[in-house]
């Protein structure tokens, strides 16, 4: 499938900044979403059921750690379909990092995960959604990154720009998978932790030797994420069912709803 639409893109300059201590920091590029082509440039086994795909997009303004886009496949006859995609990359640059996990039944992740090859062309749609990025600020408040499965994608973005930025506000990852196996980005995650990234994975159904298996709890939860008191920002992304659930437990335990923000993935 290949697919090639002019992109029609601008940017424009952000009137708000953020203060980063005695100097306020450069006014933000608000960047709008526009149709980009692009060029399948490499691709990767990241889990047996998934594939890390980076695009080559020369229009593409960039965009904020825990951004997503639309990627639209065009058949030869004409046929399009467009699913939404998390980013895992950020910042500046024309190379855009995605990885996608397969859906059986699904209509563009099959394709994505085992038939696309570099140099195949496709469309996105970006960069979206401005309430679920996350930017290194003077805000002291601690960070919660709280992951099921491939909802892990943003969060990546997320603790990969704070690590790069040298960012020290306190951050803590929490992932749910069902075996070592199925986490993503574990090259990236690593270095995370080696930075200061407080990192928990729980198994499901199958864990490293020596590590416990079962599926998370509140207790879990409770035992892995800041305590409602630190006021942490939580960012919680995985399937619907894993973040409703995840959602209910944080405001049993006395989280403030106000400081929690989630991002839930469907069929594809």
């Amino acid at each position: 499938m290949s697919a090639a639409v002019p992109p029609v893109d601008a940017t424009v300059p952000d009137t708000d900044r953020e203060a980063r201590g005695p100097a306020a920091a450069p006014a933000r590029t608000r960047r709008r979403p526009a149709w980009h082509p692009a060029t399948v440039a490499a691709v990767a086994p990241e889990t047996p059921n998934a594939r890390r795909i980076v695009l080559d997009v020369p229009t593409w303004p960039g965009n904020d750690p825990g951004q997503h886009l639309d990627l639209r496949l065009t058949a030869e006859d004409g046929y399009q379909a467009s699913r939404s995609y998390s980013i895992a990359s950020s910042g500046p640059g024309t190379r855009v990092v995605l990885a996608v996990d397969r859906v059986d039944g699904g209509e563009v992740s099959p394709f994505l995960v085992d038939a696309i090859e570099v140099g195949d062309g496709l469309d996105v749609h970006g960069p979206l959604g401005g309430w679920f990025v996350w930017r290194p600020s003077d805000d002291a408040r601690p960070v919660q990154l709280i992951a099921g499965g491939s909802g892990i994608v943003p969060l990546a973005a997320i603790a990969t720009a704070h690590v790069e930025a040298g960012d020290r506000t306190h951050f803590r990852l929490l992932v749910a998978v069902r075996t070592p196996d199925d986490v993503f980005f574990r090259p990236e995650l690593a270095r995370a932790a080696d930075a200061g990234v407080a990192t928990t994975v729980v198994h499901s159904r199958r864990a490293p030797a020596g590590q416990p298996v079962g599926r998370l709890t509140r207790d879990a939860l409770a035992a892995a994420v800041f305590p409602p008191d630190a006021g942490a920002r939580v960012y919680v992304c995985g399937s619907t069912p894993f973040v409703e659930q995840v959602l209910r437990w944080l405001v049993e335990l006395g989280h403030d709803t106000s400081d929690v923000r989630a991002e839930r993935f469907g069929g594809g």
